[in-house]
């Protein structure tokens, strides 16, 4: 009886756990669903610094209130919004005062009207795993719903600036690897303001920015750069991948500040110097790189309306009468390829690689991701890349394996032994472990060593993990018929009858072919281990692949493809050393035959 009630409690609260964790998860990190208003920056957005500096407290309150819907890549999802995206987008980009971008992954357009660059698509990274799904956006003019843009200028007193609403000129484009274009703009007053755009074979334009001064005075200006975005199209910020503010401040990279901060602060300045500042989503990211010993100011800013700004503002430089003084920032606008993120680190940009949330276990993640990249090289699917990288990490374990089965086998000749131990002495706990404790002594063996490759596998497992969530190069890669993405869920679910039925589980009853797999091979691979004496712990045994097959369920399908290959290698090196060493079988059948021996047993004495 007492078994029969610890069996339900278990199973109750295992059903307790998979409700509680959805429930938590969608409470903390909300799943698409419409929203009701377009939200616009504004006049705000286009403000430059200056004019924000003391007026963002006010408005920020309202952010921290607004719990915002967001997908795991973020982007719109309010169809009113999409729609107003699109409309807005036509008449915006089909304005004269615009120069095309068209670089070798970039496509886009600068704003002569205060020089942003406001219009940026990534050619190699579709919306979806649909071939016609179009280029991913990552840049809006300001005041649509997606606005994200960068703006460069300058502040200071006693002179004409340019503003926001500043028309400029500029040189012959378009704008591509090979043809600069400078933008100029003259103030009447003896000022020339210059800023010149570069664009590189990847995704970082460069912007030089000076003043000519010649007029009969010297002159002080700060020159400044603005990353401006809406929260809106945010991805999900997790507790293990960040999407929010970002930047290097004292040579380390800061993934402590998310929106919400800065919406309840008004502004937040990061401690330390800024080796570069921007925000960042799971795959994309905005970042201003400042010139080396330009010691700019540099913080984030709430302007209200979910409108957010990472600011780098340069020291006062002097301009001389006949002179010309000037700064050069970077700015990086793209995906977060990590082949070109070290590129850039490797160039000067401190930390830059780590732009990608790797945490705590880079040193291990980035091996798992290299060797997985050149297995990709190698058969061109990531999903044979993943199984091959499995084939390796076993191969490379089988030592250790082997040895673990020898100790998992002489538990199995103990079991009879621990049973008449455990008989004995039921009435004295204490004794009767002392007594187990002591008969793994006189038998030399050592009841953890069948766990140490289970042991090894948890952290490439988790950089497994982490790789196929974080790593842009996971995305939209395909495997075999369904399985058209690796980093998302298996999205052939059972509950819906593989899509037929209009509705979609929730993810703790998301089950699809592969976590059914993961669950067979799962119970498989648990049969492997000493037959449990215990009645309760046998039926803990028994439920606990099914619970993982729940539990499992919504992760990446990579992560499952890597795991019921390891079971299927488990179940492949199970054979192998049966097959070497015959005896070990004999062992197993026999302690198999005493389990159910006892069984029956137990069951005529209650009858």
């Amino acid at each position: 009886m007492d078994n029969q009630r610890n069996l339900l409690l278990a199973v109750v609260l295992c059903g307790l756990l998979l409700l509680g964790w959805d429930t938590g998860m969608n409470y903390l990190y909300p799943q698409p669903a419409k929203t009701e208003a377009s939200q616009t920056a504004g006049a705000i957005a286009a403000s430059s610094p200056a004019d924000t500096a003391s007026s963002t407290a006010p408005a920020a309150a309202s952010d921290s209130k607004t719990k915002i819907k967001r997908t795991r890549e973020g982007g719109l999802i309010d169809p009113a919004q999409i729609a107003e995206e699109k409309k807005d987008l036509v008449t915006a980009l089909a304005a004269p005062t615009r120069v095309k971008v068209d670089a070798p992954e970039i496509l886009g357009s600068i704003n002569l009207i205060g020089a942003r660059i406001d219009d940026v698509t990534l050619k190699t990274h579709r919306q979806t795993v649909k071939l016609d799904s179009g280029p991913v956006r990552l840049f809006s003019p300001a005041g649509t719903p997606a606005q994200q843009f960068a703006q460069f200028g300058w502040v200071g007193e006693g002179i004409e600036l340019p503003t926001g609403d500043t028309v400029w000129q500029a040189t012959p484009g378009p704008l591509t690897q090979s043809n600069p274009v400078t933008l100029s703009w003259d103030n009447g007053e003896g000022q020339t303001f210059k800023i010149k755009f570069s664009v590189d074979a990847h995704y970082m334009f460069s912007a030089d920015q000076s003043v000519i001064n010649t007029s009969d005075k010297p002159v002080v200006v700060k020159p400044f750069a603005t990353v401006n975005r809406t929260s809106t199209t945010a991805s999900t910020d997790t507790w293990n991948v960040h999407s929010g503010p970002i930047g290097d401040f004292g040579d380390a990279v800061s993934f402590s500040t998310n929106y919400s901060d800065v919406s309840d602060a008004g502004k937040v300045t990061p401690a330390g110097k800024a080796g570069w500042i921007g925000f960042t989503d799971i795959y994309w990211l905005s970042a201003l790189v400042p010139q080396k010993g330009g010691d700019p100011a540099a913080d984030f800013r709430s302007l209200g309306n979910n409108i957010f700004r990472a600011d780098l503002i340069y020291q006062p430089v002097t301009v001389q009468p006949g002179g010309e003084a000037g700064r050069t920032t970077r700015l990086f606008a793209g995906a977060k390829e990590t082949p070109v993120l070290d590129m850039y680190e490797a160039q000067g940009v401190n930390k830059f690689g780590f732009a990608i949330d790797w945490g705590w276990f880079s040193w291990f993640e980035k091996p798992i991701f290299w060797l997985l990249s050149k297995l990709f090289s190698m058969v061109g699917n990531f999903g044979l890349a993943i199984i091959l990288l499995t084939l390796i990490i076993r191969g490379a374990m089988f030592p250790i394996a082997q040895k673990g089965f020898a100790s998992m086998a002489s538990m199995k000749a103990i079991q009879p032994k621990m049973k008449a131990i455990q008989e004995r002495y039921k009435d004295d706990k204490q004794k009767q472990q002392q007594e187990i404790m002591a008969l793994y002594k006189a038998e030399k063996v050592n009841p953890l060593a069948g766990c140490l490759p289970m042991l090894i596998q948890i952290p490439i497992f988790f950089a497994l993990y982490k790789t196929l969530i974080l790593t842009i190069e996971m995305r939209h890669q395909p495997f075999i018929l369904w399985i058209k993405d690796l980093s998302a869920p298996d999205p052939a679910h059972i509950l819906n009858l593989f899509g037929l039925l209009p509705f979609t589980p929730p993810s703790f009853l998301g089950i699809g072919v592969l976590a059914v797999l993961l669950g067979i091979t799962m119970w498989m691979t648990f049969r492997l281990n000493p037959a449990a004496m215990d009645p309760m712990q046998k039926q803990i045994f028994s439920i606990m692949p099914w619970m993982l097959m729940f539990v499992m369920a919504p992760f990446a399908a990579g992560l499952l493809v890597y795991w019921i290959t390891s079971n299927l290698l488990t179940l492949a090196q199970q054979s192998y050393l049966y097959s070497k060493h015959p005896q070990l079988r004999a062992q197993a059948d026999k302690l198999k035959e005493d389990v159910e021996r006892v069984k029956a047993r137990d069951a005529k004495r209650k009858t």
